[in-house]
């Protein structure tokens, strides 16, 4: 059965019995209130009677004045305390004879006669000779009868015409409920068929959750086409880029199957050529699997940790490498709440870019501001066309191959740079020009809090 139908049937379902629960609960509200309303009058009678009865001295008369008081439809009855009925006037031939129930919390009977219910009171009174006897007094309740009869055949009457807009409001329901998940399933078996990534149209602004519901399929599917197209241009450009190295490899080891046993010279250019370009396909390789881990969900581990320790710690290392002059710039301690490994691996990658694409010394500092920390790296190479500004941190973008493959540069290094600088909440940004130098701003709040800010 589909999940329309089984709204349709079950709202239906549950309308119509909380419908019969309403109108039992109002008919017999109703009829105790009746029953009540009978009591009461009836009780007044009776007292009045009392009343009369008290100032009669002999029981001749008893009998008239048991036939003023006598109900319409009704009796009274005069029993001794051995339970002789003493005297009983009636309006119909019986009905002071009935036996009934007594009614829980009410000092009135119910009884049956002649197939009409029929309402009686008991209570003491003194009879004129000076005996206590019980008077009882009956009123058959047909008027009460014929009003609930009555509201029977209204209360039928309103269930029945009430479960015709039920109805249609359950099916209404039904369909608005169930029409956007159709509609995912319309758009997941397109996704499916064609192996594009279908989205829903005429999703309107509301907050609601089916609206949300279709609005986050929109926002998933439109996320997922993005991460295929990123991973099948990944593929793609790692292909390209592993390829070559491995083109190079393959050349220098034909030449040096051909020629290496005859000439030393051939054998020392291929050995550096295949040792160059095998360490550069290393390094391709293990950046693209930090930056396969980057595009993950990364567990980055806050905590309090001095930057200047992280600069000094980055800086010393990649003088030894290189052996060149990288200046540091420092005021002291510049404490932040951040993580401080991903911090290092961030500084290493540009200080490594630096002196890649330079030759002279490269300035490396810290300044110390009111809600972040600055860092800068600032180099005097060639520089970056302003045109290839945008693109800088795309992956495997080099903005002269020729120039990276002379540096051993992948294209890598800062896509994965600025990948860790989004899952740190700290802003990376760069400015450059050609034939002057680069300068590369780190700016990472000190705080959590101020993390939410950015």
């Amino acid at each position: 059965m589909k999940l329309k139908k089984k709204i349709h049937l079950f709202s239906t379902l549950l309308m119509f019995i909380l419908l019969v629960l309403a109108t039992v609960l109002i008919y017999f509200l109703f009829e105790r209130m009746s029953h009540n309303t009978e009591y009461d009058q009836l009780l007044g009678r009776a007292k009045e009677l009392t009343a009369e009865l008290s100032k009669l001295e002999t029981e001749v008369d008893a009998g008239m004045v048991l036939r003023a008081f006598i109900p319409a439809n009704g009796a009274i009855s005069i029993i001794d305390s051995n339970d002789k009925q003493l005297i009983n006037v009636q309006s119909l031939a019986g009905l002071g004879k009935v036996d009934g129930h007594v009614n829980p919390g009410n000092s009135y009977t119910i009884d049956q006669f002649e197939g009409t219910e029929a309402l009686s009171i008991s209570m003491p009174i003194i009879w004129p000779t000076g005996e206590v006897v019980t008077m009882r007094m009956t009123q058959l309740l047909t008027d009460v009868e014929e009003n609930m009869r009555v509201l029977k055949y209204v209360l039928i009457g309103v269930t029945t015409f009430a479960m015709i807009p039920i109805t249609l409001s359950s099916m209404t329901l039904g369909r608005i409920v169930t029409q956007p998940i159709e509609n995912l399933i319309t758009a997941m078996n397109k996704s499916r068929q064609s192996g594009t990534y279908e989205k829903l149209t005429g999703v309107v602004n509301g907050n609601d959750e089916l609206t949300q519901m279709e609005r986050t399929f929109n926002e998933m599917m439109e996320q997922l086409e993005q991460n295929f197209l990123k991973q099948e241009q990944f593929v793609s450009n790692a292909s390209h880029e592993l390829k070559t190295p491995l083109t190079v490899i393959e050349s220098y080891s034909r030449l040096l199957a051909r020629r290496g046993f005859e000439n030393r010279e051939v054998v020392s250019e291929a050995l550096n050529a295949i040792l160059s370009e095998t360490d550069r396909m290393k390094e391709m390789i293990t950046q693209m699997l930090d930056l396969a881990k980057s595009s993950g969900s990364q567990a980055f581990e806050f905590a309090q940790v001095d930057l200047t320790q992280l600069l000094s710690g980055a800086v010393k290392p990649l003088r030894q490498a290189y052996g060149r002059e990288i200046i540091m710039e420092e005021d002291g301690p510049a404490i932040v709440e951040t993580d401080g490994k991903f911090v290092k691996q961030l500084l290493f990658i540009l200080l490594d870019n630096a002196l890649k694409y330079s030759e002279r010394e490269v300035f490396a500092s810290i300044q110390d501001q009111q809600d972040v920390v600055e860092i800068t790296v600032k180099d005097y190479g060639k520089g970056i066309p302003q045109s290839a500004l945008p693109h800088i941190f795309d992956r495997f973008y080099r903005v002269e191959s020729d120039r990276s493959r002379k540096t051993g540069g992948t294209g890598l290094g800062l896509s994965i740079a600025k990948e860790i600088a989004d899952g740190l909440g700290a802003t990376l940004t760069i400015e450059s020009v050609v034939d002057m130098g680069t300068v590369i701003r780190v700016l990472i709040p000190k705080n959590r809090k101020v993390l939410s800010e950015f």
